[in-house]
């Protein structure tokens, strides 16, 4: 019996060097991505910006936890969580096609491509009577979510793996609720204007918030995730039983297994481990070695480091500076 899987393929893509000189059929895209990358190749930059940024704020959420975020060098990029069904699977699917909205959005709305700009929709409406209007150019987030549904739901591929069924549904769950953080997160700026920088009227305008934002709102989804019966026909239904009538909203993350502990290596799981990561002696958070090092203890190691420090400048021209030594303690877990 085959299944379907979303293809991951893409975000090899942010190692490619100028994926626009290699040509659609060269880069690692599915048949239905390169079919939609031959008609739309300026979306190009932004695929690759999209993978990048996503890649990039999965790894700063998660740098003081036990898992970190890690990347492979497979094309899939991160390896056995991408298939593990687990909340980190949920996360990342979620920043990765929210990523790709933000990174098509703002190319609309810097007027890079022809097929979208601004949204206009809401130009010359507003409240005259509280002195404000809508104007300026406001993030149009329709094509980005558009093309990330279209780019990432419908690359899938046949296997015969089993269960597939639901982990595509899951997938496709969470990634959706990656572009809706985008959609949440976005917020009114506004400009005045009036007589010696008075604001007798204001023109507004709705704006992307920095990915950072979203990626703060979406480690809170991740906190809060919940998890599904595996179901491959029917609806997602919590499993736990006390809240199992509670409907799931779009905007919450949803798992199917429960995480690995992440403390020790596993080859086979692709789990790095944390023997060897930095941690905080005196943090009790997630980066405190009692946590990040499962227990294990930690290793203590005296760093030298030498900087450039109290620099003047002299006439004329050249800046002089003192060479200052520090001896600082570092810990890594054993």
């Amino acid at each position: 019996m085959f299944t379907r899987f979303v293809d991951h393929r893409w975000l090899g893509i942010t190692s490619v060097g100028v994926p626009e000189k290699m040509g659609c059929t060269n880069l690692p895209l599915t048949n239905k991505q390169k079919d939609l990358c031959k008609r739309k190749p300026y979306l190009l930059p932004s695929i690759k910006d999209g993978a990048r940024l996503g890649i990039a704020e999965c790894q700063t959420q998660f740098k003081h936890e036990r898992w970190n975020c890690s990347t492979t060098k497979e094309r899939s990029v991160f390896g056995y969580e991408l298939t593990s069904g687990t909340k980190e699977t949920a996360f990342i699917y979620a920043v990765m096609a929210a990523g790709l909205v933000h990174a098509v959005t703002r190319s609309c709305s810097a007027g890079n491509m022809t097929e979208c700009s601004c949204d206009t929709s809401l130009q010359g409406t507003g409240s005259p009577t509280e002195g404000w209007h809508w104007g300026g150019c406001s993030d149009d987030i329709k094509y980005g979510t558009w093309f990330s549904r279209r780019f990432i739901d419908n690359s899938v591929r046949n296997t015969s793996a089993k269960g597939g069924d639901t982990l595509l549904s899951m997938n496709q769950h969470n990634s959706e609720a990656g572009r809706q953080a985008v959609a949440k997160t976005m917020s009114t700026d506004c400009r005045c204007h009036g007589v010696s920088g008075s604001c007798a009227v204001k023109t507004c305008w709705r704006t992307m918030a920095p990915f950072e934002r979203v990626g703060n709102y979406l480690k809170e989804r991740y906190e809060a995730s919940v998890q599904v019966l595996d179901r491959p026909t029917r609806k997602f239904r919590r499993k736990d039983k006390d809240k199992r009538q509670e409907p799931i909203g779009k905007e919450e993350l949803i798992f199917l297994n429960k995480s690995p502990n992440y403390c020790l290596e596993d080859r086979r799981l692709g789990v790095a481990g944390t023997r060897g990561r930095r941690c905080n002696r005196t943090s009790t958070g997630p980066d405190g070695c009692n946590l990040l090092c499962c227990g294990r203890g930690y290793n203590t190691h005296v760093v030298r480091h030498v900087e450039r420090c109290e620099c003047k400048f002299v006439w004329c021209c050249y800046v002089r500076c003192r060479r200052c030594e520090s001896m600082n303690d570092m810990h890594t877990c054993k």
